[in-house]
C-alpha cells in the first residue's frame, strides 16, 4: 500500500510536469497543498467520480484557482473523466484543463476560480444553499440533504476585500458545513507577505483573530505537511455544526523543490527541467513525466467508494420518496433546474393580468408586483438585497428571512456587500435547487462587476436586479446616478440586460430571466413612475424579442425613434408632436435579445431604408450608434449627472419632447 506522502507526491509530480510542458502555470500551490489535499479527498470528501452531478456530493472549491493543477490532478487520480492526455494539454487551446479552473470544462470543477476571493464567496453560497435546502426538504429520519462545502484558499484570497464581505456573512448565518483550509505559506507574487530583510510586509493581519471575530471556529497553526495533524483538524471542524470553520495550515510553497521551495520563484513559473530532476530525487519519485504507477492510482481511486456512497444515498432517497412523494418529486425537479410543469401557463396568465391593470407605476414597483405574481409559483426563488430591500422592492408577500436559526426561509439580508452578494448568488446558482436574485442600486453594480462577469463566463442562471436606473433618481446626485453602467453591462458577453418601459415589459423581463437557464440577467428598473403603454396582442408577444414596434405609421416611416425604460414614454410623445411626419417608435428593452433575432425580424423593426433614426436613453450614447447609423442621432448623457429634482435634471440633459422633436427634425 502506498504511503500518504507517496500519494501526495503524485499531485506534485503531475503539477510540475504539466506546468513544465506548458511552460506556463503555478506549480507552487499544488506542491505545497498536496498533503492537505490527500487527506481531505481520501479521508473525508463524499463524491462519486462516476456522477459529478450527484445532488448530495460534497462541494470542493479551489479559491486560489491559479493552483489549478491541484484540482486537475485530484480529479484525474480519483477517477473522473479527465485523462492523462487532458493533463498534458494543460493551458492549451480548447483543452479541458485551462489555466484556471473553469466550470463546464473538466467534470468535478464546481465553479470558475482565478479572481481571488470569489471562490470562497461562491462556497459561502453553496453552503448557504445546502443549509436552506436541508431545512426545506429534510424530514425526521430522512436526511437527503447533508453535505459539506470545502474550500482551499490562500493569502491572496484573504487580502481581497470580498473575502471580508463573504466570511463575515457566513459567520452571521452560522454556516456550519462550510470548512475553509487556508494555505498559510507566507508567499505571494511579490515575495514574503510578512516581509523579509529590507522588504516590508504587506499582509500582517492576525487571520485567526479576524475569523474568530466573524464568529468562525478557527484551528490555528496546523502543520500542513503532517497528515495526521491535518486529519485531526478536519475532524474537529466537522464536529462544529453551528459555525463555519477555518483551518490555518502552515505549508511550504513548492514543497520538494530543493532550490525553489519556500520562495516566490515557484509561485507562477515552471520549475525548469534541471530543478524537476532534482525535485524527483528529493521526493523519491523515480517515474517519468506523467507516469503514475498502478498502486498509486489504486490508492487514490474513489470510483468504488463514490458509487457505494451514492447508492446508499439513493436508497435513503427512495425511502424518502415513499414517505414524501410530492417533496421527493419537487426536490428532483429543482435540482435538475427545471421549472414547474404549469409555469408557462401561469406566468403568461400573470402577464395578461398586468396588461389588464394598465398601471402607471415605477418599474421597481412593477418588479415587486412580478415577484408577488411569480414567487408563489417558484419555491426555488432565493432573493435578497444589499441593505436596500425597501428601495429595491425585492421583498414580496411570501418572503421569509434566513438567519443563523431561521434556516427555511427564501430571502437573504446581505447587508452592504454588493460584490459579496453577487458572488454568493453565483454559488447558490451553481449548487442547484435555487434561482437566486439579488438587488442594489444600478450605480453600485460597479462594486460587483467582476462577479457579474464570472456569472456570464459560467453561463449560470443568476438574476441581478438594479433599481434607480438614471439621473431620474434626482437629488442624490452624480455619486448615485448611473450614466455609463447600462451600456457597459450590455457589453458583457452572455449577459442579458433588460430595461423595461412599463409594468408589462417588467413582468416579461422577469419571466424571461427566470426561464433563461444558460446565462445571467440584469433587470434594470426606475425609481420614478412610468406610464402604461397600450399594446396589441402581437406587440405583447413581441416584447420577448427584445425590440419591437410600439407605435407605427402608415407606409414607410420617415423616421424611427428607438428608446428604452423611462424614455419610451418621451419617445411616444415626441412622435405625436411630429405632425406631418410618419414616425415609428421602437421600444427596445433588451438589445442583446433583439440582436439575437433573425435578420428578417430585425429588418422588419428597423428597415435599412429608413436612415433617419434617433435613439433616446438616459445613459452614455456609445452603444446606440450601431442602431442609428452615421445619419442618425442619440439623445443621451455623455457626462456625469447633477444633484437636483428629477424633473429639472431631465430638462437640463435634454430629455424633453421639444429636444427629441428637434433632434428628429435634424436627422430628417
Amino acid at each position: 500500500m502506498s504511503s500518504r506522502r507517496e500519494l501526495a507526491n503524485a499531485i506534485r509530480a503531475l503539477s510540475m510536469d504539466a506546468v513544465q510542458k506548458a511552460n506556463s502555470g503555478h506549480p507552487g500551490a499544488p506542491m505545497g497543498m498536496a498533503d492537505i489535499a490527500e487527506v481531505l479527498w481520501n479521508d473525508f470528501m463524499k463524491h462519486n467520480p462516476g456522477n459529478p452531478h450527484w445532488a448530495d456530493r460534497d462541494r470542493f472549491v479551489l479559491s486560489n484557482g491559479h493552483g489549478s493543477m491541484l484540482i486537475y490532478s485530484l480529479l484525474h487520480l480519483t477517477g473522473y473523466d479527465l485523462g492523462i492526455e487532458d493533463l498534458k494539454q494543460f493551458r492549451q487551446l480548447h483543452s479541458r484543463t485551462p489555466g484556471h479552473p473553469e466550470y463546464g470544462y473538466a467534470p468535478g470543477v464546481e465553479t470558475t476560480t482565478g479572481p481571488l476571493g470569489q471562490g470562497i464567496t461562491n462556497a459561502v453560497g453553496m453552503a448557504l444553499s445546502e443549509k436552506v435546502l436541508a431545512a426545506q426538504f429534510n424530514q425526521p429520519g430522512h436526511e437527503i440533504v447533508d453535505h459539506h462545502t470545502y474550500v482551499f484558499l490562500g493569502d491572496g484570497c484573504l487580502m481581497e476585500g470580498i473575502s471580508h464581505e463573504a466570511c463575515s456573512l457566513a459567520g452571521a448565518l452560522g454556516l456550519g458545513k462550510l470548512i475553509a483550509i487556508y494555505d498559510d505559506n507566507n508567499i505571494s507574487i511579490d515575495g514574503e507577505v510578512r516581509g523579509h530583510g529590507n522588504t516590508p510586509g504587506w499582509f500582517l493581519d492576525n487571520t485567526p483573530k479576524r475569523f474568530e471575530a466573524y464568529g468562525w471556529h478557527v484551528i490555528p497553526k496546523v502543520d500542513g505537511h503532517n497528515a495526521e495533524a491535518v486529519k485531526a483538524a478536519i475532524e474537529e471542524a466537522r464536529a462544529v455544526e453551528e459555525r463555519p470553520s477555518l483551518i490555518c495550515c502552515q505549508t511550504i510553497i513548492g514543497f520538494g523543490s530543493p532550490n525553489k521551495e519556500g520562495k516566490e520563484e515557484c509561485h507562477g513559473a515552471a520549475l525548469g527541467a534541471e530543478e524537476i530532476v532534482l525535485t524527483r530525487e528529493k521526493l523519491g519519485w523515480p517515474y517519468p513525466p506523467f507516469e503514475i504507477p498502478a498502486d498509486i492510482y489504486a490508492g487514490w481511486s474513489a470510483k468504488e467508494t463514490g458509487a457505494s456512497a451514492e447508492a446508499a444515498w439513493s436508497e435513503r432517497f427512495a425511502a424518502y420518496a415513499a414517505a414524501y412523494p410530492v417533496a421527493a418529486a419537487e426536490f428532483k425537479r429543482r435540482m435538475a433546474g427545471e421549472l414547474p410543469a404549469n409555469w408557462s401557463a401561469d406566468a403568461d396568465a400573470f402577464v395578461d393580468a398586468v396588461v389588464a391593470k394598465a398601471e402607471t407605476i415605477a418599474s421597481r414597483k412593477a418588479s415587486q408586483n412580478a415577484l408577488n405574481g411569480f414567487g408563489p409559483l417558484l419555491p426555488e426563488l432565493l432573493g435578497g438585497s444589499a441593505d436596500l430591500a425597501g428601495s429595491n422592492l425585492t421583498l414580496w408577500k411570501g418572503c421569509k428571512g434566513i438567519g443563523k436559526v431561521e434556516t427555511d426561509g427564501n430571502y437573504v439580508y446581505y447587508g452592504v456587500r454588493e460584490f459579496g452578494m453577487s458572488a454568493i448568488m453565483n454559488g447558490i446558482a451553481l449548487h442547484g435547487g435555487f434561482i437566486p436574485y439579488g438587488a442594489t442600486f444600478l450605480m453600485f453594480s460597479e462594486y460587483a462587476r467582476n462577479a457579474l462577469r464570472m456569472a456570464a463566463l459560467m453561463k449560470i442562471r443568476t438574476i441581478f436586479v438594479y433599481t434607480h436606473d438614471s439621473v431620474g433618481l434626482g437629488e442624490d446626485g452624480p455619486t448615485h446616478q448611473p450614466v455609463e453602467q447600462i451600456p457597459t453591462l450590455r457589453m458583457i458577453p452572455n449577459m442579458s440586460v433588460w430595461r423595461p418601459c412599463d409594468a408589462v415589459e417588467s413582468a416579461v423581463a422577469w419571466k424571461l430571466a427566470i426561464e433563461r437557464e444558460h446565462g445571467p440577467s440584469c433587470l434594470i428598473f426606475s425609481r420614478q413612475n412610468l406610464a402604461h403603454m397600450p399594446r396589441t396582442p402581437d406587440q405583447l408577444t413581441a416584447i420577448e424579442r427584445g425590440g419591437y414596434v410600439l407605435r407605427d405609421c402608415a407606409g414607410t416611416p420617415d423616421a424611427i425613434i428607438i428608446a428604452t425604460g423611462s424614455e419610451v414614454e418621451l419617445a411616444m410623445k415626441a412622435a405625436e408632436a411630429l405632425t406631418g411626419k410618419a414616425v415609428r417608435v421602437v421600444s427596445m428593452p433588451s438589445t442583446d435579445t433583439f440582436d439575437a433575432q433573425d435578420a428578417a425580424y430585425r429588418e422588419s423593426v428597423l428597415p435599412r431604408a429608413v436612415t433617419a433614426r434617433v435613439a433616446v436613453e438616459a445613459a452614455v450614447t456609445a452603444g446606440w450608434w450601431k442602431y442609428v447609423g452615421t445619419n442618425g442621432a442619440v439623445v443621451g448623457i455623455d457626462r456625469f449627472g447633477e444633484s437636483a429634482p428629477a424633473g429639472a435634471l431631465m430638462k437640463e440633459f435634454g430629455f424633453t419632447v421639444d429636444h427629441v422633436v428637434a433632434t428628429v427634425k435634424g436627422v430628417l
